[in-house]
């Protein structure tokens, strides 16, 4: 569903990705530079108020799904943290040319990085994709590297997806709630690859939340970056608990499927997993 007018301005997204950062940084699933963060947004905005320098970028994936619109994306090497700070200094935006191959780059005199995030290929496949299959006017991607999550995709078991989600969203009410179609898991391929990409990009077809194997996690939202935010946490709060379960030699059952079904059932929420 899109967005409706008012849109939210610039500033208000600069706000919104920097809270989200910053929330990522305190459930220790953004540590040093890790992580990247971009925002779609297909409404106009003017960004040469705060973002006066302006070069033209060969896109590492092209998108023609997404030209004339504009992403507001994370630099290389910058703190998710450090963005609520001075957004200007740690994000850039782009305004994607006709072709989508090719954007307008537009920054801050005082900027911190040299290029954008080394995923930004990812990025611009599950935008273009999603909007293109869920016509929308907004969409927020985060990729973070909460612990527990990815701890636990580095144990076999958890690498298949019906082992993982029903150990996982068996936690709390909420879970199933949040996920309903379940989590997906990417096997792991090489930061910034096109395998990642393509994988990432077909997951999120079907989930608002995939595990890179051995690596993390990317959600997505087309309502909020915060949205995006509070997947990550719930998921990471799933983990934890199964994480604790298992340091303890797993005495907790979790809800049974049959109270989770009664959940589901409850709150109207159409569920595949249990």
């Amino acid at each position: 569903m899109p967005i409706e007018p008012p849109y939210p301005e610039l500033d208000e997204l600069l706000t919104l990705i920097g809270d989200a950062g910053f929330r990522l940084s305190e459930i220790d699933a953004s540590e040093g530079s890790a992580g990247n963060i971009s925002v779609y947004v297909g409404w106009p905005i003017e960004p040469r108020r705060r973002f006066p320098i302006v070069e033209t970028v060969a896109l590492p994936q092209p998108a023609p799904e997404l030209a004339g619109k504009t992403l507001i994306v994370t630099g290389s090497g910058r703190r998710l943290r450090e963005i609520r700070l001075n957004p200007a200094c740690n994000l850039g935006v782009l305004l994607i040319d006709e072709a989508g191959l090719t954007a307008q780059l537009h920054t801050a005199p005082d900027r911190l990085f040299t290029r954008l995030t080394s995923e930004l290929n990812s990025h611009l496949a599950v935008h273009a994709d999603q909007v293109t299959l869920n016509p929308t006017n907004f969409h927020a991607l985060i990729h973070a590297q909460p612990i527990h999550l990815t701890y636990l995709s580095h144990i076999p078991r958890y690498q298949d997806e019906k082992y993982l989600n029903q150990h996982l969203l068996r936690w709390e009410p909420e879970l199933i709630v949040h996920f309903p179609e379940g989590i997906g898991h990417v096997p792991f391929e090489v930061p910034g690859s096109k395998a990642l990409q393509d994988g990432t990009m077909r997951s999120l077809r079907d989930h608002k939340l995939v595990i890179w194997g051995k690596h993390g996690v990317m959600a997505r939202s087309d309502t909020s970056v915060k949205r995006a935010c509070d997947r990550i946490e719930y998921a990471e709060t799933g983990a934890r608990y199964e994480c604790l379960n298992l340091a303890n030699g797993e005495p907790g059952e979790g809800l049974t499927a049959e109270q989770i079904r009664a959940i589901a059932a409850a709150f109207n929420v159409q569920q595949d997993v249990f």
